[in-house]
């Protein structure tokens, strides 16, 4: 069924925002709202099939084909830098990548900066263009709790609200860039079925500009 587009979704509170997005453009998928224990959800007459992925794999399914297109945080796509086409901005899931540390850190120089992160990638670059010199430790969670327990010096970390921080006595020392949830596509399924895929991204692009 090569007329049907294959959209990967992240899972959680965001997919949800996502999904519901799309169904207002209308591509509204009912077996995705009762999903029992299936995978993929389609919708013939809206020629979509939808599936959850972990937020973090959304960008291999869309690079390696499986998904025609998907949405994607821009921290995901700084990090991963997967060879897909970024389509739109939907304004969905707004944070920073930022530098955060403990109130009152110094930052000396003289020493190696340990700096305790997810976006390994994302804090190399930052740090590379700042001549830094640093030491990543790679984490996957609770990055908040490397400085209170000084197995770094800072984190490298997505900031939201910020409340987190301000509970552990920690806070923001720069930000990298702003971050938000971005519509990327495969590029072969780009070019094969640029007609459908363009007619999504402008009817998500209109949606969005109804409502800001």
């Amino acid at each position: 069924m090569s007329d049907i587009i294959n959209i990967a979704l992240p899972k959680g509170r965001l997919g949800d925002r996502v999904y519901e997005m799309f169904a207002a453009a209308g591509y509204r998928c009912p077996e995705i709202e009762n999903p029992g224990r299936r995978l993929t959800f389609e919708n013939p007459e809206a020629g979509v099939r939808y599936f959850w992925v972990k937020p973090s794999d959304v960008a291999i399914y869309v690079e390696k084909g499986a998904a025609d297109i998907g949405v994607a945080g821009l921290d995901i796509l700084s990090e991963y830098r997967p060879d897909v086409y970024e389509l739109f901005d939907t304004g969905l899931g707004k944070c920073r990548m930022t530098v955060a540390g403990p109130r009152g850190f110094k930052d000396d120089r003289k020493k190696t900066l340990r700096v305790a992160t997810k976006f390994a990638n994302v804090a190399k670059d930052y740090y590379s263009s700042t001549g830094r010199d640093i030491e990543i430790i790679k984490l996957n969670g609770s990055i908040e709790l490397a400085p209170i327990l000084g197995l770094s010096d800072v984190i490298v970390d997505i900031v939201e609200t910020g409340a987190t921080l301000k509970q552990n006595d920690l806070e923001v020392k720069n930000t990298l860039f702003e971050v938000s949830a971005r519509l990327i596509a495969n590029k072969p399924s780009y070019r094969f079925k640029r007609e459908r895929i363009t007619e999504i991204k402008n009817r998500l692009t209109e949606l969005k500009s109804k409502g800001e």
